[in-house]
This record gives C-alpha cells, sequence and structure tokens, in this order.
C-alpha cells in the first residue's frame, strides 16, 4: 500500500516536473518569437521614418507623362533660359492658392542655379513691397530681377482666351520665360513708330507700345521729315493710317529702307479723308500691295461683334507668323478697308504672300459712309472674301529680304474706347489684338529669344464602367483580405511542421 502511494507519489512528481519544463519551454518560445516580433516592427517603423526623411530631402527628377508636358518647362525654355549666366531673382506674392504657378516657378529654380526664388504668402508684413508697386495686402504679383532691370506680371499676364473654343489658356511658362528673357537681354530691338502725317497721335497707342517694351524691346517715335530719315538702328518702323501723304523726302527714305531690308508694320484702315496719298502708294507699291478706299462690313452674324458689322471678328489662318501656335488667334478689326495683292507684279517685284486673315464670303465693302444701315444697299460693293490681314516677304537680293506686315485697320490697336453689351473696353484688348501684334512685332525682328507658348491643357473626362468599379474595389478592398488570409493559412501551415 505504501508502496503504491509512493508510486504515485513519485509519477505526480515527474509529471508536475514535466509540466513545469513545457510551461518554461513555451515561455521561452514565446520571448524568443515575441522579441522577433517587436525587433521587426520596430525595423519596419526606423525604414519608414528614414525614408520620408530622405524623399524630404531629396530633389526627385522631373516626370511628366502628359502629351503636351504641361507641368514641365518646354525645350524652349530650357535652351532659352538655362544657359543664363546673369544672377535673376523672382518674387512670387500671394499665390499660395495657387500651387501650379509656384512649381512652374520652382522649375526654373531647378533649371538654372543662378535663378532664385523668394516667396512670399504675408504680404502685409512687407510694407515695401506694398508702397513700391502700389498693392494691397491681397494683391498677386510676379516680380523677375536681374541687376536693376526688372519686370512685373499680373495675373491676367499669365493667361489669354481662345476666342474659337472659349477656353482660357494658361501661358505662364511663356510669360515668365519672356520676362527672364526681358531683364537679362544686354541689346534689344529698336521700334520706331512713325509720328507725322498719320491720323492718329502716338499717344493712341500707348498700351500696344508699352506691351512691346515689356517684350524686351525699345520704343520710339520718329518724324522722318524732321529726322532727315529714317534711324539707322531702326529694327521695325510702325506705321498707322495716314492723313496726308508723305513728302518727296520720306517717299525715298522709306524706299531706301526697304531695300536695305528693312521691316515694317503697316496698320493702314480706309482712306476715309479720300487725301492724296500717291507717295504713300510708291511705297506699298515696292511689295504689290494697295489699301481700297471704302470700309468692310461683314455680312455674316458669326463674324461681328454684337450686331456691328465693321467691328470684324475672323481667325488668322496657318501662316509663318501663326504656325507654332497652339491655338486660334481672333482679330477683330474695326472699319477695316480691304488689301488686295498686284497678282501681275509679285514675281516681278520678288514677293512672296501670306495671307493672314479674311472675312467670309458675305462681306462688301462701302465706300458711302453717309448710309446707316447695317445691311447692304445697292450702292455697297458686291459681297465678296475681302483680305484684312497679310504678310508680305520680298527678296532684295541672295539671302536678303525685307518683310512687311499689313493690317488693314489702325483702330483695333488703339487705346480706343467702345462700349459692347454693356461693358466698355480699349480695342486693342478685343479678342486676340494684342498677341497678334506683339507677335508680329517679334515675327519681323526674328525674335528666336522670345517665345509664344500656347500648351493644350484639355483634358478628357473618364468614367467607368459598373463592370470596371467592381473591379476596382475588389483590388481596394477584397484583395487586401485575401493576401491577409493567405498570410494566416501560410503561417499555420509551418507551424504545424515544427
Amino acid at each position: 500500500m505504501k508502496k503504491e502511494a509512493k508510486k504515485q507519489e513519485n509519477q505526480e512528481a515527474v509529471t508536475n516536473k514535466k509540466v513545469q519544463e513545457i510551461g518554461t519551454g513555451i515561455k521561452k518560445r514565446w520571448l524568443i518569437n515575441g522579441t522577433k516580433t517587436i525587433l521587426l516592427i520596430a525595423i519596419i517603423i526606423a525604414v519608414y521614418i528614414g525614408v520620408n526623411i530622405l524623399l524630404e530631402k531629396v530633389v526627385l527628377p522631373e516626370i511628366d507623362c502628359t502629351k503636351n508636358k504641361i507641368y514641365s518647362l518646354s525645350q524652349e525654355s530650357k535652351d532659352k533660359v538655362g544657359n543664363i549666366d546673369k544672377d535673376i531673382n523672382i518674387t512670387v506674392i500671394n499665390y499660395s492658392n495657387y500651387p501650379s504657378v509656384i512649381n512652374f516657378t520652382e522649375r526654373y529654380v531647378e533649371l538654372n542655379h543662378h535663378i532664385k526664388m523668394e516667396k512670399i504668402d504675408d504680404l502685409s508684413a512687407r510694407a515695401d513691397l506694398m508702397q513700391k508697386y502700389s498693392l494691397n495686402a491681397t494683391d498677386s504679383l510676379i516680380i523677375i530681377q536681374a541687376g536693376e532691370n526688372e519686370k512685373t506680371l499680373t495675373d491676367s499676364d499669365l493667361y489669354t482666351y481662345d476666342y474659337t473654343t472659349y477656353n482660357q489658356i494658361d501661358i505662364t511658362e511663356e510669360a515668365i520665360t519672356n520676362a527672364i528673357i526681358n531683364v537679362t537681354t544686354q541689346q534689344k530691338p529698336k521700334i520706331y513708330f512713325m509720328s507725322n502725317h498719320t491720323m492718329y497721335s502716338t499717344q493712341y497707342f500707348s498700351t500696344i507700345m508699352e506691351a512691346m517694351r515689356n517684350e524686351a524691346n525699345e520704343v520710339e517715335t520718329v518724324d522722318i521729315l524732321a529726322n532727315g530719315g529714317i534711324p539707322e538702328d531702326c529694327d521695325c518702323l510702325v506705321v498707322s493710317t495716314l492723313k496726308e501723304d508723305l513728302t518727296e523726302l520720306e517717299k525715298d527714305k522709306m524706299i531706301e529702307y526697304i531695300k536695305k531690308g528693312g521691316e515694317m508694320l503697316l496698320m493702314c484702315g480706309p482712306n476715309i479723308s479720300n487725301a492724296n496719298l500717291s507717295n504713300f502708294q510708291k511705297v506699298l507699291d515696292e511689295y504689290g500691295i494697295t489699301i481700297e478706299k471704302g470700309v468692310i462690313f461683314e455680312g455674316s452674324n458669326a463674324n461681328m461683334v454684337s450686331g456691328y458689322p465693321d467691328f470684324i471678328i475672323e481667325g488668322t489662318q496657318g501662316t509663318s507668323l501663326t504656325n507654332k501656335l497652339n491655338m486660334t488667334m481672333n482679330l477683330c478689326l474695326v472699319d477695316a478697308a480691304k488689301i488686295t495683292f498686284q497678282e501681275d507684279k509679285l514675281e516681278e517685284l520678288g514677293v512672296k504672300k501670306e495671307i493672314l486673315a479674311t472675312t467670309t464670303e458675305k462681306a462688301f465693302v462701302r465706300t458711302n459712309l453717309n448710309q446707316t444701315t447695317p445691311t447692304k444697299t445697292s450702292q455697297d460693293g458686291e459681297q465678296e472674301t475681302c483680305t484684312i490681314a497679310a504678310i508680305a516677304t520680298k527678296t532684295i537680293e541672295e539671302g536678303k529680304t525685307s518683310k512687311l506686315i499689313i493690317y488693314a485697320n489702325e483702330l483695333f490697336a488703339m487705346d480706343m474706347q467702345v462700349q459692347i453689351n454693356g461693358y466698355t473696353m480699349s480695342t486693342v484688348n478685343l479678342y486676340n489684338n494684342r498677341d497678334l501684334i506683339l507677335n508680329s512685332v517679334a515675327y519681323l525682328n526674328e525674335r528666336e529669344d522670345t517665345m509664344t507658348i500656347r500648351k493644350n491643357y484639355d483634358a478628357v473626362k473618364y468614367t467607368v464602367t459598373e463592370q470596371q468599379n467592381i473591379i476596382i474595389m475588389a483590388i481596394i478592398f477584397i484583395l487586401p483580405v485575401i493576401i491577409i488570409i493567405v498570410g494566416i493559412i501560410i503561417w499555420q501551415i509551418r507551424r504545424r511542421k515544427k
């Protein structure tokens, strides 16, 4: 009996010892596995924090997968700005709500180490800037400086409109790149506005003259007779509608200027006063051009402004002036004349013409301006397509040409105030008038350093089907659950094998 009791006691002791050993093993195994898990979690957290710190310090390369590279600088900007060796400061004021402008400006800083950017989001703390530029605390402005040269850009300088599609076109890159070129250019083209014999004083062109200066041009006026000729440094001569004829001296000097390869921008409307302009016509004859009498009235309602048939809206055609544009440029002429070319003389004169803009076939010319009816009468000319803007390139000798751009109107480039649908505005700001004049001057001056960039920001809206939506939801919600379940199963299998 005692032996059995002792035997049972020994068995219980052995059993208890085994239980203790198993418990100790489990604790050791759990402790080891738990330590590994904690260590693994710590490593993952450390890697996560390290990667984030690294990404904050590293500037990733620019990757723009859009077709038109709308989020990156064009190759033209890189070519023209990348090698500038002058220190340039760009101050961006109150654009925190427009990150695209900030991001675009940063591209220039990345492109050239001479370019620095300062971002100001609280203008109230900079009384010096508010006073210097007459700004309110909420106004936005971009200031680009290189030494003593400075150019400012406002919101309106960063976009234009395509009046065919009525889309707003972003021109931020064009504006900033050209502003940088403006403040760093040593020798600027010289533009002269002829100031005598003209129907309107040059003060009526103050807006477009200032815009030309902002495009890195020097702009002055010239009285050819008083000056004794066209200045030697003239890169482009601008002539508006004449109220009286040129003198013999002025005519000869202009023809001499043409034969030297001089460039001209003519903004000449109809000869309403019926002045004798025979000397001026001899200048036009160098290009085989005639400006007809009378004012063009457009017969198509879609091509006139608010029912006024003498306010003509026409899109510019594909020419060497507009072929780089990624949009339609609409010209709005007021009381325009008809331009004709002396077709039988062009080859003899060595002139190549390009038609920049025409009316529709419903247009007609009115010579009796005492008529008040907007529709065609028996006294008006026949309905026909009329040329209202053109380019003429005259070959002087091999490798030497003289280019002329003619618009059959000067009012479209002026500060003349007109009221349309209750709004008062300057004619130079109608449609794309300002853009076209500036592009014309750049074209005549062969300004390859300045640019016109019209990127296509149109986006295609994509709507998923019901089946595609199910697949997307499955990827987002179901796939992670499947991965977790598979992980648990694999863990159980490996555990049992042990």
